[in-house]
């Protein structure tokens, strides 16, 4: 399978702080991809660093074989925790906006449509601070993939929602994977990562615990669950 992310021997330091210690993994076309850690493990300072929103110590990060940068043919979309949307602005003109941005051809219709898929589309016409947090979620999600990415990223994307909502994101997260987007997805919730990853990299403390398929991972660990695997690396502590 080709390659659409190639990390290899990324070191990252703050000061005299190594946090991320010699990492290489690489992610495939068409793939999803669990990268999985607890709190503090690298994982949000891998994702910046490929996306050269960091500078790297050392190593070499790549999107579809050379660096990233916002001109790259690769398109990217990038859904990351810490979210953020123009409060005062309504739910339609926020869709407008990114899909004008993004070179996406009638965004309004595309969000019409999406929002009625999620189930918030008499949310429209409403400004996005008065939409619930789960609901604003959708919204940011929407946004991320409306211009069909070749990779999206995915930053706890089902935080907060509750088994009916993430079921629902989760099938969405299926139905591009089929389309052959590429997609990492970053998550605490290990029935996602069995249901939906192909691969994954197990970070704690900058450093890989575990790589490869999730079956492979599984037998690492004389096939204990991901839960109980996750027990055992991170104590519990996520």
């Amino acid at each position: 399978m080709k390659q659409c992310i190639s990390i290899k021997n990324f070191q990252m330091k703050f000061g005299d702080k190594t946090v991320i210690k010699d990492l290489s993994f690489d992610v495939y076309r068409g793939e999803i991809f669990g990268l999985l850690g607890s709190n503090g493990s690298g994982k949000t300072t891998t994702i910046r660093t490929l996306l050269n929103l960091l500078p790297k110590t050392s190593g070499e990060l790549l999107i579809d074989g050379q660096p990233y940068h916002p001109s790259s043919k690769i398109k990217v979309g990038y859904l990351p925790e810490e979210r953020g949307l123009y409060k005062k602005e309504t739910v339609i003109d926020t869709f407008v906006y990114f899909g004008r941005l993004k070179g996406v051809k009638n965004p309004k219709a595309w969000a019409l449509k999406y929002l009625k898929k999620v189930g918030i589309e008499d949310k429209a016409n409403e400004k996005t601070e008065k939409l619930s947090t789960g609901q604003q979620q959708k919204v940011q999600l929407g946004i991320t993939i409306m211009d069909d990415p070749d990779l999206l990223i995915l930053d706890e994307p089902t935080k907060g929602f509750d088994p009916v909502n993430r079921k629902l994101l989760m099938d969405i997260i299926d139905q591009l994977h089929q389309k052959g987007t590429a997609i990492i997805m970053i998550t605490h919730y290990m029935d996602e990562v069995e249901r939906l990853c192909d691969r994954a990299i197990l970070l704690k403390d900058g450093v890989a615990h575990a790589y490869g398929k999730i079956s492979d991972i599984r037998k690492q660990f004389n096939n204990q669950t991901l839960d109980e695997i996750f027990v055992q690396v991170y104590g519990g502590n996520l």
